[in-house]
Order: C-alpha cells, then sequence, then structure tokens
C-alpha cells in the first residue's frame, strides 16, 4: 500500500541520526543539502499520500451515508408494506396481504444488506481515518525536521566559512613569521651603519689633511720671521 510505504519513509528519516551521519560524511554540507532534499521530495509524497488518502475517505464516507439512507429508506418501505399487508389481512384479503408482507421481507433483505455494508465502509472510514492522522502527524514532525536540517546546514556552513577564513589568517600570519622581515632590516642597517661610518672616516681623514697644510703654511711663517730678525740683528752691529 503506498500510504504505508510513505509511512516506513517517513519514520526511517525521522529516525535517521543526523550527527552521526554528519560524522561519517567526507561533505558534510554537500551531505545536508542531500537531506534537506530528500526531506522535501519525501514530504512532498507525504503531501500526496494524505491528500489521496483523505480523498478516499471522502468518498468513503459518502458511499457509508449513502448505505445508511439506503438502509433506513428500505426500513420504511418495508414498515409501509408491513402495514399495507396487515390493512388487508383485516380486511380479509389474505391474498393481497401476503403479497405486501412478501414485499416487506425483501425491503428488510434489502435493509440488511444496505446496514451490512455501511458497516463495512464504517469500518474502513475508522482506518482511513487513522492513517490519515497518522500521515498528518509524520508529515509534522518531518517539517519540523526539515527546518532543524535547513538551520543546521546554514550553521555549518557559516562555521566552515569562519574557520576557513581562519585558518587562511593563521596561515598569513605564519608565513610573515617564517619569513621575519626584520632580519632583512637589521642586515640593511648595519649597512647603513658601515655605509656611516665609512662616510665618518673619510670625513676625519679630509680634516687631518686640511690641519696639515696649514701647519705647514705657519712652520713657512715662523722660518720667515727667525730669517727676518735674524738680518735685524746683523744690520744693529
Amino acid at each position: 500500500m503506498a500510504q504505508t510505504t510513505i509511512l516506513g519513509r517517513v519514520g526511517q528519516l525521522l529516525r535517521a541520526n543526523i550527527n552521526s551521519m554528519l560524522d561519517g560524511a567526507e561533505d558534510p554540507e554537500k551531505m545536508l543539502d542531500q537531506l534537506v532534499r530528500d526531506f522535501t521530495n519525501n514530504m512532498s509524497d507525504a503531501e500526496d499520500a494524505v491528500a489521496q488518502t483523505i480523498g478516499n475517505l471522502r468518498m468513503v464516507q459518502d458511499d457509508a451515508k449513502e448505505a445508511h439512507d439506503a438502509a433506513i429508506d428500505w426500513g420504511n418501505k418495508a414498515a409501509v408494506a408491513s402495514k399495507k399487508a396487515d390493512e388487508l389481512r383485516a380486511a380479509g384479503s389474505t391474498s393481497d396481504a401476503d403479497k405486501f408482507d412478501s414485499l416487506a421481507k425483501l425491503a428488510l433483505g434489502r435493509q440488511i444488506s444496505f446496514e451490512t455494508q455501511g458497516q463495512t465502509f464504517d469500518t474502513q472510514i475508522a482506518q482511513q481515518s487513522a492513517l490519515v492522522d497518522q500521515l498528518k502527524d509524520g508529515l509534522n514532525k518531518m517539517a519540523v525536521r526539515r527546518d532543524e536540517l535547513v538551520q543546521k546546514r546554514d550553521e555549518l556552513v557559516a562555521r566552515a566559512k569562519m574557520a576557513k577564513a581562519q585558518t587562511q589568517v593563521q596561515t598569513t600570519l605564519k608565513n610573515v613569521s617564517v619569513m621575519d622581515p626584520t632580519s632583512e632590516l637589521s642586515q640593511y642597517e648595519d649597512k647603513v651603519r658601515h655605509q656611516e661610518a665609512m662616510a665618518q672616516g673619510l670625513a676625519e681623514v679630509n680634516a687631518n689633511s686640511v690641519d696639515d697644510q696649514f701647519a705647514s703654511l705657519q712652520g713657512d711663517e715662523d722660518s720667515a720671521e727667525v730669517d727676518a730678525r735674524l738680518a735685524a740683528l746683523k744690520a744693529a752691529k
């Protein structure tokens, strides 16, 4: 029976342990997407089953009403025929009375047949009503579980994206740490200091050269002064 099959599938999905399924999945996000699709498809099947079962229930209810109405109608006909038979028999028309009694029996037989049919329909109605309730309850539970799946899927996707972003940041920081640009800066700073020292040394060398030249000039001036004074002494004699 299609409805029974749907109920079995609904129960199987409702009993599914989502967390254990995710733990064993290579791609949890795809797994959840598939579960959502499966739930959506089975909900659609369940809705069709509920609609079909309700339609069948309404048909049986209509048939039951017709059977019960027919049983009442044939009961009324039997009563009328029996009454007519009694009237004829009281009037001395036994033969005609027997005919109406026969009609009354025929009507009662039809009444019993429709009552039996009505009872069968009542049993079917009870079964179909119980099945409709089961399907509706399962459908409602599936809707709740599907909402849980969608929320779980959205949460997982958000967490996966966040984890991916954090991984990228940590990987970048690790690469920066491994590269350690400060070591290159230190090497460049040493190079600059050597250049500064060289410039300072050249400056000092140039300064000493200038002092020597001035000292040389001063020495020449002192020698000339000595010669001039010596000449003056000689002239005074």
